[in-house]
Protein backbone atom coordinates (compact mmCIF):
# COMPACT_ATOMS: atom_id res chain seq x y z
CA UNK A 1 0.00 0.00 0.00
CA UNK A 2 1.56 3.53 -0.69
CA UNK A 3 1.46 6.43 1.50
CA UNK A 4 1.32 9.83 0.28
CA UNK A 5 3.87 12.11 1.50
CA UNK A 6 2.31 15.81 1.07
CA UNK A 7 4.67 18.53 -0.06
CA UNK A 8 6.64 21.06 2.42
CA UNK A 9 8.49 24.11 2.56
CA UNK A 10 11.80 24.04 3.62
CA UNK A 11 13.45 27.80 4.25
CA UNK A 12 16.84 28.09 4.86
CA UNK A 13 18.68 31.81 6.05
CA UNK A 14 20.57 32.56 3.08
CA UNK A 15 21.09 36.52 4.16
CA UNK A 16 19.19 39.24 3.17
CA UNK A 17 16.36 39.65 0.28
CA UNK A 18 17.47 41.58 -2.61
CA UNK A 19 15.68 42.55 -6.28
CA UNK A 20 12.54 43.29 -7.46
CA UNK A 21 9.44 41.26 -6.98
CA UNK A 22 5.86 41.85 -8.42
CA UNK A 23 2.48 41.30 -6.93
CA UNK A 24 0.02 38.91 -8.28
CA UNK A 25 -3.76 39.54 -8.51
CA UNK A 26 -5.56 40.08 -5.32
CA UNK A 27 -7.15 36.39 -3.79
CA UNK A 28 -9.74 38.67 -1.44
CA UNK A 29 -10.69 40.70 -4.82
CA UNK A 30 -10.75 37.54 -7.50
CA UNK A 31 -13.44 35.28 -5.60
CA UNK A 32 -16.00 37.37 -5.40
CA UNK A 33 -15.76 38.39 -8.59
CA UNK A 34 -15.75 35.08 -9.81
CA UNK A 35 -18.98 34.83 -8.40
CA UNK A 36 -20.25 37.74 -9.80
CA UNK A 37 -20.27 36.11 -13.31
CA UNK A 38 -23.22 34.17 -12.45
CA UNK A 39 -25.11 37.58 -12.54
CA UNK A 40 -24.92 37.53 -16.66
CA UNK A 41 -25.75 34.70 -18.94
CA UNK A 42 -23.07 36.82 -21.03
CA UNK A 43 -19.05 36.12 -21.58
CA UNK A 44 -17.39 37.89 -18.56
CA UNK A 45 -13.58 38.06 -18.95
CA UNK A 46 -11.21 38.51 -16.01
CA UNK A 47 -7.48 39.63 -16.47
CA UNK A 48 -4.60 39.59 -13.56
CA UNK A 49 -6.02 36.38 -12.30
CA UNK A 50 -3.38 34.58 -9.76
CA UNK A 51 -2.99 30.71 -9.83
CA UNK A 52 -4.11 29.78 -6.56
CA UNK A 53 -5.97 26.73 -5.02
CA UNK A 54 -8.79 29.03 -4.02
CA UNK A 55 -9.38 30.17 -7.25
CA UNK A 56 -9.54 26.72 -8.54
CA UNK A 57 -12.32 25.83 -6.38
CA UNK A 58 -14.12 28.92 -7.21
CA UNK A 59 -14.02 27.89 -10.79
CA UNK A 60 -14.75 24.92 -10.20
CA UNK A 61 -17.84 25.72 -7.90
CA UNK A 62 -19.24 27.98 -11.46
CA UNK A 63 -18.60 24.58 -13.61
CA UNK A 64 -20.96 23.15 -10.52
CA UNK A 65 -23.54 25.52 -11.08
CA UNK A 66 -23.78 25.37 -15.01
CA UNK A 67 -21.21 27.79 -16.16
CA UNK A 68 -18.30 27.37 -18.78
CA UNK A 69 -15.37 28.58 -17.21
CA UNK A 70 -12.05 28.60 -19.73
CA UNK A 71 -9.03 28.77 -17.36
CA UNK A 72 -5.93 30.38 -18.92
CA UNK A 73 -2.90 30.31 -16.23
CA UNK A 74 0.16 31.56 -17.94
CA UNK A 75 -1.71 34.56 -19.76
CA UNK A 76 -3.37 34.97 -15.62
CA UNK A 77 -6.81 35.22 -17.79
CA UNK A 78 -10.10 33.52 -17.07
CA UNK A 79 -13.25 33.62 -19.05
CA UNK A 80 -16.87 32.42 -17.80
CA UNK A 81 -20.24 31.99 -19.38
CA UNK A 82 -22.80 31.08 -17.03
CA UNK A 83 -25.49 30.78 -19.58
CA UNK A 84 -27.88 29.00 -18.09
CA UNK A 85 -27.42 27.59 -14.32
CA UNK A 86 -28.01 23.66 -13.47
CA UNK A 87 -28.73 24.04 -9.98
CA UNK A 88 -28.77 26.77 -7.35
CA UNK A 89 -27.59 24.21 -4.78
CA UNK A 90 -23.62 24.64 -3.90
CA UNK A 91 -21.92 21.23 -3.86
CA UNK A 92 -21.12 20.43 -0.34
CA UNK A 93 -17.52 19.36 -0.66
CA UNK A 94 -16.55 22.67 -2.37
CA UNK A 95 -18.22 24.48 -0.09
CA UNK A 96 -16.07 22.74 3.16
CA UNK A 97 -12.85 23.54 1.38
CA UNK A 98 -13.71 27.20 0.78
CA UNK A 99 -15.32 29.78 3.21
CA UNK A 100 -15.42 32.21 0.50
CA UNK A 101 -18.05 30.76 -1.73
CA UNK A 102 -20.63 32.15 0.08
CA UNK A 103 -20.15 34.84 -1.96
CA UNK A 104 -21.72 32.83 -4.68
CA UNK A 105 -25.29 32.81 -2.93
CA UNK A 106 -25.89 36.45 -4.03
CA UNK A 107 -25.51 36.40 -7.00
CA UNK A 108 -27.23 33.23 -7.47
CA UNK A 109 -30.27 34.53 -5.59
CA UNK A 110 -30.75 37.45 -7.85
CA UNK A 111 -30.51 35.57 -10.71
CA UNK A 112 -32.88 32.39 -9.77
CA UNK A 113 -34.84 33.16 -7.00
CA UNK A 114 -33.06 30.49 -4.67
CA UNK A 115 -29.79 29.81 -3.42
CA UNK A 116 -28.44 26.80 -1.11
CA UNK A 117 -25.15 26.69 0.66
CA UNK A 118 -23.91 24.03 3.15
CA UNK A 119 -21.78 25.91 5.98
CA UNK A 120 -19.10 27.37 4.56
CA UNK A 121 -15.57 26.38 5.14
CA UNK A 122 -11.82 27.74 5.07
CA UNK A 123 -9.59 28.50 7.59
CA UNK A 124 -9.99 27.83 11.08
CA UNK A 125 -9.21 31.39 12.58
CA UNK A 126 -12.51 32.01 14.27
CA UNK A 127 -16.18 31.49 13.57
CA UNK A 128 -16.90 34.18 10.74
CA UNK A 129 -20.65 33.48 10.95
CA UNK A 130 -23.12 34.29 7.48
CA UNK A 131 -26.14 36.01 9.75
CA UNK A 132 -25.31 39.35 8.63
CA UNK A 133 -25.22 37.48 4.85
CA UNK A 134 -28.82 36.53 5.85
CA UNK A 135 -29.37 39.62 7.20
CA UNK A 136 -29.27 41.41 4.17
CA UNK A 137 -30.92 38.88 1.81
CA UNK A 138 -33.88 38.91 4.29
CA UNK A 139 -34.23 43.04 3.91
CA UNK A 140 -34.09 42.52 0.25
CA UNK A 141 -37.23 40.25 0.68
CA UNK A 142 -36.05 36.82 0.81
CA UNK A 143 -37.41 33.69 3.11
CA UNK A 144 -33.99 32.06 4.85
CA UNK A 145 -34.51 28.75 5.99
CA UNK A 146 -32.12 26.28 7.79
CA UNK A 147 -32.48 22.83 7.47
CA UNK A 148 -30.25 19.64 8.89
CA UNK A 149 -29.61 17.13 6.11
CA UNK A 150 -29.53 12.90 7.10
CA UNK A 151 -25.69 13.87 8.04
CA UNK A 152 -26.36 16.53 10.31
CA UNK A 153 -25.13 18.90 7.96
CA UNK A 154 -26.79 22.05 7.40
CA UNK A 155 -27.90 23.87 4.12
CA UNK A 156 -28.56 27.52 4.44
CA UNK A 157 -31.32 28.53 2.16
CA UNK A 158 -32.94 31.72 0.68
CA UNK A 159 -35.75 31.99 -1.53
CA UNK A 160 -37.80 34.85 -3.29
CA UNK A 161 -40.00 35.10 -6.62
CA UNK A 162 -38.28 38.68 -6.58
CA UNK A 163 -36.00 41.18 -4.54
CA UNK A 164 -36.90 44.60 -3.56
CA UNK A 165 -34.04 47.30 -2.46
CA UNK A 166 -34.28 48.08 1.23
CA UNK A 167 -32.08 49.82 3.55
CA UNK A 168 -29.54 47.38 5.31
CA UNK A 169 -27.58 48.46 7.84
CA UNK A 170 -24.47 46.15 8.68
CA UNK A 171 -23.98 45.85 12.83
CA UNK A 172 -20.36 44.40 11.75
CA UNK A 173 -18.83 45.72 8.35
CA UNK A 174 -18.42 42.45 6.88
CA UNK A 175 -16.53 42.18 3.77
CA UNK A 176 -18.42 38.71 2.59
CA UNK A 177 -21.41 40.01 3.32
CA UNK A 178 -20.89 43.54 2.08
CA UNK A 179 -20.33 42.25 -1.56
CA UNK A 180 -23.02 39.56 -1.10
CA UNK A 181 -26.12 42.28 -0.58
CA UNK A 182 -24.28 44.26 -3.30
CA UNK A 183 -24.35 41.39 -5.79
CA UNK A 184 -28.42 40.55 -4.79
CA UNK A 185 -29.34 43.62 -4.92
CA UNK A 186 -27.57 44.83 -8.69
CA UNK A 187 -30.86 42.94 -9.82
CA UNK A 188 -32.82 43.67 -7.11
CA UNK A 189 -36.00 45.99 -7.78
CA UNK A 190 -35.25 49.76 -6.74
CA UNK A 191 -32.74 51.30 -4.69
CA UNK A 192 -30.44 49.72 -1.71
CA UNK A 193 -28.60 51.39 0.59
CA UNK A 194 -25.96 48.96 2.75
CA UNK A 195 -24.97 51.40 5.80
CA UNK A 196 -21.92 51.06 7.92
CA UNK A 197 -20.66 48.45 4.89
CA UNK A 198 -16.81 46.95 4.36
CA UNK A 199 -14.39 49.67 3.07
CA UNK A 200 -11.99 47.38 1.43
CA UNK A 201 -10.40 47.71 -1.57
CA UNK A 202 -11.71 44.68 -3.19
CA UNK A 203 -15.07 45.80 -2.71
CA UNK A 204 -14.42 48.84 -4.53
CA UNK A 205 -13.26 46.10 -7.24
CA UNK A 206 -16.22 44.35 -7.18
CA UNK A 207 -18.25 47.60 -7.49
CA UNK A 208 -16.26 48.52 -10.62
CA UNK A 209 -16.89 45.33 -12.07
CA UNK A 210 -20.36 45.43 -11.65
CA UNK A 211 -20.91 48.71 -13.09
CA UNK A 212 -18.79 47.61 -16.36
CA UNK A 213 -21.45 44.71 -16.27
CA UNK A 214 -24.37 47.32 -16.16
CA UNK A 215 -24.83 47.80 -12.61
CA UNK A 216 -25.52 51.26 -11.28
CA UNK A 217 -23.60 51.12 -7.57
CA UNK A 218 -22.18 54.68 -5.50
CA UNK A 219 -20.78 54.98 -3.00
CA UNK A 220 -18.03 51.70 -2.84
CA UNK A 221 -15.04 51.96 -0.60
CA UNK A 222 -17.14 54.68 1.81
CA UNK A 223 -19.42 54.26 4.72
CA UNK A 224 -22.62 54.31 2.22
CA UNK A 225 -23.00 52.68 -0.40
CA UNK A 226 -26.44 52.86 -2.98
CA UNK A 227 -27.50 50.33 -5.39
CA UNK A 228 -29.93 51.53 -8.04
CA UNK A 229 -31.76 47.37 -9.34
CA UNK A 230 -31.40 47.17 -12.88
CA UNK A 231 -33.32 44.92 -14.83
CA UNK A 232 -30.29 42.86 -16.45
CA UNK A 233 -26.63 42.34 -16.31
CA UNK A 234 -24.02 42.05 -19.13
CA UNK A 235 -20.44 40.73 -19.63
CA UNK A 236 -17.63 42.59 -19.27
CA UNK A 237 -13.81 42.38 -19.16
CA UNK A 238 -11.85 43.46 -15.89
CA UNK A 239 -8.57 43.36 -14.24
CA UNK A 240 -8.03 42.05 -10.69
CA UNK A 241 -6.76 44.75 -8.55
CA UNK A 242 -3.03 44.24 -7.15
CA UNK A 243 -2.85 42.07 -3.76
CA UNK A 244 -2.29 44.09 -1.04
CA UNK A 245 -1.90 41.46 1.74
CA UNK A 246 0.74 40.02 -0.71
CA UNK A 247 2.37 42.98 -1.19
CA UNK A 248 2.60 43.71 2.82
CA UNK A 249 3.76 39.84 3.29
CA UNK A 250 6.66 40.79 0.63
CA UNK A 251 7.46 44.02 2.78
CA UNK A 252 7.82 42.19 6.14
CA UNK A 253 10.23 39.63 4.09
CA UNK A 254 12.45 42.41 3.44
CA UNK A 255 11.82 43.97 6.83
CA UNK A 256 12.57 40.25 8.69
CA UNK A 257 15.95 39.68 6.73
CA UNK A 258 17.39 43.38 6.63
CA UNK A 259 16.91 43.58 2.97
CA UNK A 260 16.29 45.82 -0.07
CA UNK A 261 13.69 45.23 -2.16
CA UNK A 262 11.22 46.49 -4.66
CA UNK A 263 7.94 45.30 -4.43
CA UNK A 264 6.46 45.54 -7.90
CA UNK A 265 2.30 46.73 -9.10
CA UNK A 266 1.08 46.96 -5.92
CA UNK A 267 -0.80 50.19 -5.11
CA UNK A 268 1.07 51.52 -1.86
CA UNK A 269 -2.25 53.37 -0.70
CA UNK A 270 -3.75 49.69 0.08
CA UNK A 271 -1.42 49.33 2.82
CA UNK A 272 -0.71 52.64 4.23
CA UNK A 273 -1.41 50.72 7.97
CA UNK A 274 1.61 48.74 7.31
CA UNK A 275 3.64 51.48 5.91
CA UNK A 276 3.26 53.52 8.85
CA UNK A 277 4.03 50.73 10.83
CA UNK A 278 7.55 49.44 9.13
CA UNK A 279 8.41 53.24 9.75
CA UNK A 280 7.75 53.19 13.17
CA UNK A 281 10.31 50.52 13.63
CA UNK A 282 12.96 52.51 11.35
CA UNK A 283 12.33 51.13 8.17
CA UNK A 284 13.05 53.07 5.32
CA UNK A 285 9.92 53.13 2.42
CA UNK A 286 10.07 55.31 -0.10
CA UNK A 287 8.26 55.15 -3.90
CA UNK A 288 9.95 53.19 -6.97
CA UNK A 289 9.40 54.10 -10.32
CA UNK A 290 7.41 50.83 -10.92
CA UNK A 291 6.31 49.99 -7.02
CA UNK A 292 7.63 50.64 -3.36
CA UNK A 293 10.90 50.23 -1.90
CA UNK A 294 11.25 48.26 1.31
CA UNK A 295 15.39 49.55 2.45
CA UNK A 296 15.78 47.46 6.13
CA UNK A 297 19.46 47.13 5.38
CA UNK A 298 20.05 49.67 8.52
CA UNK A 299 19.42 47.28 10.71
CA UNK A 300 18.97 49.59 14.06
CA UNK A 301 14.78 49.07 14.44
CA UNK A 302 12.20 49.86 17.24
CA UNK A 303 9.34 48.00 18.63
CA UNK A 304 6.21 49.27 18.22
CA UNK A 305 2.57 47.56 18.61
CA UNK A 306 -0.38 47.06 16.35
CA UNK A 307 -3.87 46.43 16.56
CA UNK A 308 -5.82 44.78 13.83
CA UNK A 309 -9.25 46.55 12.80
CA UNK A 310 -11.36 46.91 9.50
CA UNK A 311 -9.93 48.55 6.39
CA UNK A 312 -8.40 51.14 6.74
CA UNK A 313 -6.91 50.15 9.49
CA UNK A 314 -4.21 47.74 10.21
CA UNK A 315 -5.58 44.12 8.22
CA UNK A 316 -5.92 41.19 10.49
CA UNK A 317 -3.97 39.01 7.29
CA UNK A 318 -0.94 40.75 8.22
CA UNK A 319 -1.17 40.44 11.70
CA UNK A 320 1.01 36.93 11.54
CA UNK A 321 3.77 38.37 8.90
CA UNK A 322 4.18 41.08 10.95
CA UNK A 323 4.58 39.25 14.46
CA UNK A 324 6.78 37.47 13.03
CA UNK A 325 8.81 40.44 12.08
CA UNK A 326 8.57 41.77 15.55
CA UNK A 327 10.01 38.53 17.23
CA UNK A 328 13.14 39.69 15.87
CA UNK A 329 12.68 43.49 16.47
CA UNK A 330 14.78 44.26 20.27
CA UNK A 331 12.05 45.37 23.11
CA UNK A 332 8.77 44.68 23.52
CA UNK A 333 5.77 44.87 21.07
CA UNK A 334 2.03 44.74 21.98
CA UNK A 335 -0.01 43.17 19.73
CA UNK A 336 -4.14 43.17 19.46
CA UNK A 337 -6.32 41.19 17.10
CA UNK A 338 -10.17 42.50 17.35
CA UNK A 339 -11.06 41.09 14.21
CA UNK A 340 -10.66 36.98 15.12
CA UNK A 341 -10.54 35.67 18.16
CA UNK A 342 -8.65 32.23 16.74
CA UNK A 343 -5.85 34.27 14.89
CA UNK A 344 -3.15 33.76 17.19
CA UNK A 345 -2.43 29.82 16.32
CA UNK A 346 0.44 31.25 14.88
CA UNK A 347 2.07 31.44 18.58
CA UNK A 348 2.77 28.40 19.61
CA UNK A 349 4.73 27.99 16.12
CA UNK A 350 6.81 30.83 15.93
CA UNK A 351 7.96 30.04 19.70
CA UNK A 352 8.62 26.66 18.76
CA UNK A 353 11.75 28.94 16.74
CA UNK A 354 12.53 30.69 19.89
CA UNK A 355 10.38 33.63 19.20
CA UNK A 356 9.20 35.17 23.20
CA UNK A 357 5.72 35.74 22.68
CA UNK A 358 2.94 35.37 25.32
CA UNK A 359 -0.64 35.26 24.71
CA UNK A 360 -3.40 36.45 26.89
CA UNK A 361 -7.09 35.94 24.92
CA UNK A 362 -6.84 38.68 21.81
CA UNK A 363 -3.36 40.11 23.74
CA UNK A 364 -0.13 38.94 22.49
CA UNK A 365 3.34 40.68 23.68
CA UNK A 366 6.78 40.08 22.16
CA UNK A 367 10.08 40.04 23.58
CA UNK A 368 11.43 40.80 20.73
CA UNK A 369 15.29 40.16 19.79
CA UNK A 370 16.21 36.53 19.92
CA UNK A 371 17.83 34.85 17.29
CA UNK A 372 15.09 32.82 15.84
CA UNK A 373 16.39 29.64 15.04
CA UNK A 374 14.81 26.53 12.51
CA UNK A 375 12.05 23.99 13.77
CA UNK A 376 9.54 21.76 12.41
CA UNK A 377 6.54 23.73 12.32
CA UNK A 378 3.31 23.70 11.26
CA UNK A 379 1.09 26.08 8.81
CA UNK A 380 -2.56 26.30 10.81
CA UNK A 381 -4.06 28.72 8.44
CA UNK A 382 -3.09 30.83 4.93
CA UNK A 383 -1.07 34.24 6.94
CA UNK A 384 -0.01 32.09 9.68
CA UNK A 385 1.88 30.00 7.13
CA UNK A 386 2.89 32.81 5.63
CA UNK A 387 4.37 34.06 9.11
CA UNK A 388 6.30 31.14 9.19
CA UNK A 389 7.81 31.12 5.97
CA UNK A 390 9.17 34.17 6.87
CA UNK A 391 10.46 33.45 10.33
CA UNK A 392 12.46 30.85 8.41
CA UNK A 393 13.92 33.26 6.37
CA UNK A 394 15.62 34.55 9.76
CA UNK A 395 16.35 31.38 11.77
CA UNK A 396 19.41 29.87 11.92
CA UNK A 397 18.95 26.09 10.73
CA UNK A 398 16.46 24.97 8.76
CA UNK A 399 12.64 25.43 8.58
CA UNK A 400 10.40 22.75 7.49
CA UNK A 401 6.83 24.04 7.19
CA UNK A 402 4.10 21.33 7.17
CA UNK A 403 0.16 21.34 5.49
CA UNK A 404 1.44 24.22 3.11
CA UNK A 405 -2.13 23.69 0.97
CA UNK A 406 -2.87 26.69 2.91
CA UNK A 407 -0.55 28.88 1.64
CA UNK A 408 -0.88 27.54 -1.68
CA UNK A 409 -4.80 29.17 -1.18
CA UNK A 410 -3.41 32.73 -1.10
CA UNK A 411 -0.24 32.86 -2.63
CA UNK A 412 0.64 32.51 -6.48
CA UNK A 413 4.06 31.54 -6.86
CA UNK A 414 5.83 32.35 -3.22
CA UNK A 415 8.34 30.12 -3.57
CA UNK A 416 9.89 30.98 -6.47
CA UNK A 417 9.55 34.44 -5.72
CA UNK A 418 11.09 34.43 -2.73
CA UNK A 419 13.85 32.06 -4.48
CA UNK A 420 14.43 34.67 -6.89
CA UNK A 421 14.94 37.53 -4.08
CA UNK A 422 18.28 35.15 -3.21
CA UNK A 423 15.88 33.12 -0.21
CA UNK A 424 17.29 29.85 0.54
CA UNK A 425 13.71 28.13 -0.03
CA UNK A 426 12.43 24.78 -1.87
CA UNK A 427 9.30 23.46 -2.05
CA UNK A 428 9.36 19.42 -1.80
CA UNK A 429 7.42 17.42 -4.44
CA UNK A 430 4.36 14.99 -3.44
CA UNK A 431 5.76 11.34 -3.85
CA UNK A 432 4.74 8.35 -2.48
CA UNK A 433 6.80 5.11 0.04
CA UNK A 434 6.14 1.76 0.05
Amino acid sequence: MKETILPKILVNNQGSLMGRVEVSGSKNAVLPLLAATLLTDETCVLDGVPNLRDVDVMCRLLEFFGAEVTMDPAASRIEVRAGSIATNIAQQDLVKSMRASIVAMGPLLARTGQAGIPLPGGCAIGERPIDLHLKGFAALGAEIRCDKDESGDILVSASASHLIGAEVYLDFASVGATENIMMAAALAEGTTVIENPAQEPEIVDLANFLNRMGAHIRGAGTDNIRIEGVSRLHGAEHTVIPDRIEAATFMLAAAITRGDVVIENMLSNHVVPVIAKLKECGIRIEEDYNGLRVDATRNDFRATNIKTIPYPGFPTDVQPQFMAFLSTVPGRSIVIETVFENRFMHIRELNMMNACITEDGRRAVIKGGAKLTGAHVRATDLRAGAALVLAGLAAEGVTEISDIYHIDRGYDGFVSKLAGLGAGITRTKPEHKI
